[in-house]
Formats: structure tokens, sequence, C-alpha cells
């Protein structure tokens, strides 16, 4: 039994000093080498925070383009996914309702048109990017409602559209936040 018991209290002891004391250590010191400190970035305007550049927030006015729906509120100390499965008749009402209200505030758009991602929250309910084709299906509404030509958003969106990683991995993104304060910027003048 000793052969036995010394060696495995040695490792379990061996293991919760690298593993709760160590590993941590070090993790926390790479992540204050990271942009941000560890903190995350913060997106600034005019010397105010206005958000964070990789937690999507919540627009409320139709003259903006539109986050991924949130199974959490946009709320980043609760991150995670509603845990409904796609045959759930809760989820089905829930993603019926986000079509509803996205074609209430959309007319026009058919709703096979409608990319999945604007009526499903991500898996961590604070994806702040979208396809180029969800900014893209919002164009005519901010246009709309922004008394500006189609053409501009589209150049906008463009712009702000960030290819794959290193040109392969993932697909090609918006960050809302980002798209938004440059939709700002171009009516202020």
């Amino acid at each position: 039994m000793k052969t036995y018991l010394l060696p495995s209290l040695k490792l379990t002891i061996i293991l919760l000093v690298l593993l709760s004391g160590i590993y941590p250590l070090f993790i926390a010191l790479v992540a204050k080498l990271a942009p941000g400190g560890g903190d995350g970035v913060t997106v600034v305007v005019n010397g105010k925070t206005v958000g964070y550049e990789n937690i999507a927030q919540s627009f409320k006015s139709d003259k903006y383009f539109q986050s991924r729906p949130s199974a959490v509120g946009y709320n980043a100390a609760g991150s995670g996914a509603s845990n409904k499965g796609p045959t759930n008749p809760d989820y089905l009402k829930t993603v019926h309702a986000a079509i509803d209200t996205f074609m209430r505030h959309n007319p026009g758009i058919s709703k096979a048109d409608i990319p999945a991602e604007l009526v499903t929250a991500s898996g961590s309910g604070l994806d702040p990017d979208l396809s180029p084709e969800g900014a893209k299906i919002q164009i005519k509404r901010v246009a709309r409602l922004r008394n500006m030509p189609e053409q501009d958003l589209v150049k906008l969106v463009n712009e702000h559209t960030e290819g794959p990683l290193l040109g392969l991995f993932g697909p090609s993104k918006i960050n809302v936040l980002k798209l938004n304060i440059a939709l700002d910027e171009l009516t202020k003048g």
C-alpha cells in the first residue's frame, strides 16, 4: 500500500501546485501582455468608452446595424447559450419571434433571405461580429432612416469587412460596434 500511496500523494501535491498556482499565474501574465492588458479592448470615441471590441452589445435604434440576438442579454458576466435544441418549442418560438421582429423592422425582405445569425444567438451570446451578408441585408433600413444613399452604406460595409484569418481560417466578418461608430462619423459631416 505504501508503494502506491506515497507516489500518488506526491503527484497530487505537484499537480495541485502546478495547475492551481503556476499555470493560472502564467495565463494571467500572458493576458497582461495581450491588447487591453487582459481586461478586454475598449472602444473609445471622443474620450468616452462606448463598448468592448470583442463583446456584442444591443443597438436600440433602427438607424444602426443590429447585432446578433443574445441569449444572455449582452451581459458579459453571464456568457452562455440558451441550451435549447433546434426542435425545442420554446426555442422555435424565440426564433420565429426574432424573424417576425426583423421583418417588421426591415420591410420588403423575404424570410428566406434572412441570415440565420440575425435570428439566432451565438454560443456565447456575445458574438460582436456579423457576416457581410448579415450587415448588407440591413442596408435598406439604415439608408432609409438616415436619408443617405445605399451605395454609401455598401461602401462602408465593404470597408469594415475583415477577411478570414491569414486568408484561410474562418469566414469574413464585420464588427458591428465599429461599423456603427463609422456610420455615425459618416453621417456627422
